[in-house]
């Protein structure tokens, strides 16, 4: 079992919080999880909604089902009975004794109507991605917590292209599996949770057409979002368009990366960036594989610069320090990938270069976010495929991309 360290600040959560909801796409260990905190006894009881005679229960009389639980209780799958948050905001109302439930979703119940009404003040929220390279390392990562440290300690490189961290992804089956038979998974992955999770969520009549928007998206990785150039090419009115990609984000395939939105004195760009929010399922769905990412720099750069992105997303939400992440781009052309904001307003870009040199025109985009912000700007750090650790100035370095999991 990979260790998964989001586990600790949901165990804090469950002191202090009569409800903590745990959201996170099928198959990233959910279940797992909360099975664990069960044996350890933090909760008494696991119920999952995909039994179906719990389920008929929770839908039949969902105040009863929750009256009639006893002692601090994990329910699995959570959005299969949406009719289930009205009578638990009164019943959290009446006790608020901390832990009393654990919810999770394989979708964004947020995303169901009323749901984030009835929750709001009452409980603590969490996301479960695929696993993060230190949980597969087994290696807590500090990465967040040094860049907004006052010296980056220096971490040495192995000089090669990661390929099979893109290819295997972060879901713990699929990671287990030889490479050979990781394709299949990925198919039948993909085809259960469009065609099962979309039924519960909304009504689609054509799959076909979510599974092409997302096969699209994903062979335009961390690219900015343009709804005009995805409806032509789609040949989908926007109003279809925009409805099927927030239920790709409800069941968690994809992500936005939103534009950094501080006063810089000029014209930014306010669209954000789409991330797939894991790197095998996406080259899965786009029919790549490593030879092709090879022969491609510019396709390669953006599916690092992706995975990158979400690496760092997955780690916020067990660091020691609080991170915001957003991407910078200006209408004159310069923009930095990741741009963290972190404790104080401190803020810190971070640039993924799938090269194992650099060139001074490497950190063009750093340098303008730095005059731009002055005193705010706390470091800029590129991310590279080289050995070594290289200070450009006091507060430019570059760094070995295994920085992002050895740190």
């Amino acid at each position: 079992m990979f260790p998964r360290y989001l586990a600790e600040p949901i165990k804090r959560a469950l002191e202090d919080r009569p409800v903590v909801l745990l959201l996170g796409g099928r198959q990233v260990g959910k279940s797992t999880l909360a099975q664990a905190l069960v044996a350890e006894g933090r909760l008494d009881r696991y119920l999952t909604l995909d039994d179906l005679t719990l389920l008929a229960a929770a839908q039949l009389d969902p105040q009863g089902f929750l009256s009639g639980l006893q002692g601090r209780v994990v329910l699995d799958e959570v959005q299969r009975a949406p009719g289930l948050f009205l009578p638990l905001k009164a019943l959290v109302d009446r006790d608020r004794r901390p832990g009393r439930f654990l919810l999770t979703g394989s979708a964004n119940v947020l995303a169901l109507p009323k749901a984030a009404e009835h929750l709001v003040g009452r409980m603590a929220l969490f996301t479960l991605w695929p696993l993060s390279q230190g949980e597969l390392e087994g290696r807590k990562e500090g990465f967040l917590s040094a860049l907004f440290a006052e010296e980056v300690p220096p971490v040495q490189g192995e000089g090669r292209l990661p390929l099979e961290r893109l290819l295997r992804g972060g879901y713990p089956e699929a990671v287990r599996l030889p490479p050979e038979r990781r394709g299949a998974w990925f198919r039948d992955y993909l085809a259960t949770v469009l065609a099962r999770e979309v039924r519960e969520l909304s009504q689609v009549e054509r799959l076909g057409e979510l599974a092409r928007l997302y096969a699209l998206l994903a062979t335009r990785p961390a690219q900015l979002l343009n709804w005009a150039e995805l409806s032509r090419t789609l040949s989908l009115p926007a109003t279809t368009l925009k409805r099927y990609f927030a239920l790709l984000e409800a069941l968690y395939l994809v992500r936005t990366l939103p534009p950094w939105q501080a006063n810089l004195g000029k014209r930014l760009t306010k669209s954000p960036k789409v991330l797939p929010t894991d790197p095998g399922l996406a080259l899965h769905a786009a029919g790549l594989d490593g030879a092709r990412l090879e022969g491609d720099p510019t396709l390669l750069g953006k599916y690092l610069e992706a995975f990158v992105a979400m690496e760092v997303v997955k780690q916020a939400g067990y660091a020691g320090v609080a991170v915001e992440v957003f991407h910078y781009r200006s209408h004159s052309g310069e923009e930095v990938d990741l741009v963290l904001e972190g404790p104080g307003g401190k803020v810190v870009g971070v640039e993924v270069k799938a090269r194992g040199s650099l060139r001074p025109e490497d950190l063009r985009g750093l340098k303008s976010l730095a005059q731009a912000l002055g005193p705010r700007f706390h470091r800029g750090v590129v991310l590279y495929l080289g050995r070594e650790t290289v200070p450009f100035a006091k507060d430019l370095h570059a760094l070995p991309l295994e920085a992002l999991w050895k740190l």
